[in-house]
Order: structure tokens, then sequence, then C-alpha cells
């Protein structure tokens, strides 16, 4: 990156037509000022919306289907090349009786001279779990063999909603949750795999404990009463976790049943100004 430091915010906007309805994205622009923005659950296709945004560029990866998933990165530095999808997957492999998950739009990845940018939106188990048995066999290990693939060549960073809160401290009530979507056994150890493989969940190298949430159900004053889960995640390649000099929450930004992350990573010492 030509630049110091890069700042990297990550958000699930369960919907950018709504958010920018709401002005909500251009305020989180505005204060942020982020070089990239990673997005999903976009559920629009590019000329759904109007959103003037000239400084940056803007790469989207809807879902065939309408109005559903779909992820999106606006970067202030053209990256220099960009892929959508799991590369790398036979044609079908990602396929259950819910749909082909490299049809909803659900990665995005951007090279950079010193680092991969990857948004992700991970399905979800289901209410019934009828996916986890997919997240477990297929997806999970699809998503984390193409992250080490890149890995290769340069660091990531993948950033997104990873459907799952990996610890006891990553949410509100863990007891009442155990065995539920998003906090299966078989999604946690998806998760510590993840870790295992050399990816570090920055948010954790700064701030222990809980109380930190990401997602809040719309019922019951989830939110005003912080009873959340942390489900969404800013991770790196463990040979660049000396460059994070921050990784946050934004609890207070609203819009959407998420809330921000992010980080800030010091540019690689070559390619600072």
């Amino acid at each position: 990156m030509t630049r110091k430091t890069l700042k990297i915010i990550s958000w699930n906007v369960n919907g950018i037509r709504a958010v920018v309805r709401k002005g909500a994205l251009q305020a989180l622009i505005r204060k942020e000022q982020p070089d990239i923005l990673c997005l999903q659950e976009t559920k629009a296709m590019c000329g759904q919306v109007e959103i003037d945004l000239p400084e940056y560029e803007e790469y989207w990866n809807s879902a065939e289907k309408k109005g559903y998933s779909g992820t999106a990165i606006f970067s202030k530095e053209k990256p220099l090349s960009v892929s959508f999808g799991i590369d790398g997957v036979k044609p079908g492999k990602l396929k259950d009786a819910y749909g082909d998950a490299q049809k909803e739009g659900r990665v995005t990845t951007l090279e950079f001279p010193d680092v991969y940018v990857v948004t992700v939106y991970t399905p979800n188990a289901k209410d019934d779990l009828t996916r986890l048995g997919f997240r477990k066999r297929h997806w999970d290990p699809a998503f984390l063999q193409y992250c080490k693939s890149l890995e290769k060549e340069k660091p990531v960073v993948f950033c997104g909603d990873l459907n799952v809160a990996h610890t006891e401290d990553d949410l509100a009530r863990p007891k009442e949750n155990e065995g539920k979507k998003g906090f299966t056994k078989e999604e946690r150890a998806g998760f510590q795999r993840l870790l295992d493989a050399g990816f570090v969940d920055t948010f954790r190298l700064f701030t222990k404990g809980n109380g930190h949430y990401t997602w809040w159900s719309p019922w019951a004053q989830a939110r005003e009463r912080n009873v959340g889960w942390r489900i969404d995640y800013v991770c790196v390649s463990s040979s660049i976790r000396g460059r994070v000099e921050d990784a946050f929450i934004r609890p207070k930004v609203l819009g959407s049943d998420h809330c921000p992350v992010g980080i800030l990573l010091h540019c690689a010492p070559e390619t600072c100004r």
C-alpha cells in the first residue's frame, strides 16, 4: 500500500439499499474515512442503489437470487486484481438443498501489492441446523483452503460475517445457546481451524472478555440491553499480526442488526511512503 496505515472496516449491512436510504452508510464513511470498506449481505446489485462515492472503486459480487446475500468492497486504491467466489472449488462442490453458495455472492477478494483483502458472508446453519453439515464438510474447509492458497503469495486479511461465536466470551448467553446455530461445536471448531492454520482474530489481540458484540436480535430490546453475539471478525495472517495497530468494534453505529468492525494495519516497510 502507498500509505503508512490502512484502515479496513467490515459491516454486514443487512440490505445496502436500506442503510443508504437511512444515511447510515454515508455517515460511517464520513466519520471513519476507511481506505477499504467491506460489506456483506448487500441484498442488491450495483445498479439498484444510488450512492455517490467518487473516492472509491466499487467491486460488487451479487447473488443470482434477487434481494439475497451478496458482498461488496469499496476501495480508495485500485487493486492489482479482483476475484469473486472461492477459487479452486469444483463446480457444484458448494451446492446443497438451499442452493449453490458460489452463486450467492458470498466472497469477494481484492489483491494489493502487499496483502489480499477478502470479505466473506458465511452461510448460517439455519435454525433447524439443516445447513450445519454443509458448513462443516464443505464451506468451512473450502474457505480455509482458499485463504491458505492466497497466503502462499502474500499475507491475507479476511473479514466479514462468519456466522459463529467462537467462545463463550463471544455471546451474552452461552449456556442458553449451546448447540444452537452460530454456537454449535461444529461451527466453533471450524473457526478454531482457521486460527490453528495461522490466522489471527485481531480483536482479541487488544480486547479480552465478554460484552463486546457485533450482532443483536431485533427482539426484546436485545441491542439496548447488549444481549448480543460477536460473529463479525477481521482476521489476518500471523505473519502480519505485528502490523495490526488497532482492532475495534463500533456498536453505536446503527442502521443494521450488525455493527461495523475494523482494523488499522501498518503498511509493509517496502511500500510505505
